[in-house]
């Protein structure tokens, strides 16, 4: 196993390991993570995530692909033995494009929605003579009601 401690950009955030090991096992269970175990915890896995990940790139290479996909990656865990967590990571990959898709609607909505309030001079027909014209027509319409 290479040494990864010297290397930041091989590494996952201590504070985010620390808070998902703390919803596992938290303090009513009255067990211990001691920062050394963490740190172990982090090193495995990077070394994980290395292994599947090149596991991975092999596969996206034999495919003749440049881009490693989702499938790359549960084949891979097949591969090297852990089928056992496919369903889960197809699940997660699944909740990950529903969030994307949700969030891309959203900027895309709002986006649309201001371009149909710019386009409504467009589509109305009327040039901007015409549009002022009617204008000042209701304008003197609602302060003949209102007197």
């Amino acid at each position: 196993m290479p040494d990864t401690r010297g290397n930041d950009e091989l590494s996952l955030p201590k504070a985010t390991v620390q808070k998902i090991v703390s919803e596992i096992l938290p303090p009513s269970t009255g067990i211990a993570f001691s920062k050394e175990a963490r740190d172990l915890l982090i090193e495995c896995c990077v070394e994980f995530i290395t292994l599947i990940s090149s596991e991975a790139n092999d596969i996206s290479e034999k495919d003749s692909k440049k881009t490693i996909a989702c499938d790359h990656i549960t084949k891979a865990l097949n591969q090297l033995g852990f089928g056992d967590y496919v369903p889960a990571v197809t699940e997660a990959a699944a909740e990950h494009k529903e969030v994307q898709k949700a969030s891309i609607y959203k900027a895309y909505s709002r986006l649309h929605g201001r371009e149909k309030k710019a386009n409504k001079f467009e589509s109305s027909g009327l040039s901007l003579e015409e549009l002022e014209r009617l204008q000042q027509e209701q304008f003197a319409d609602a302060a003949r009601r209102h007197t």
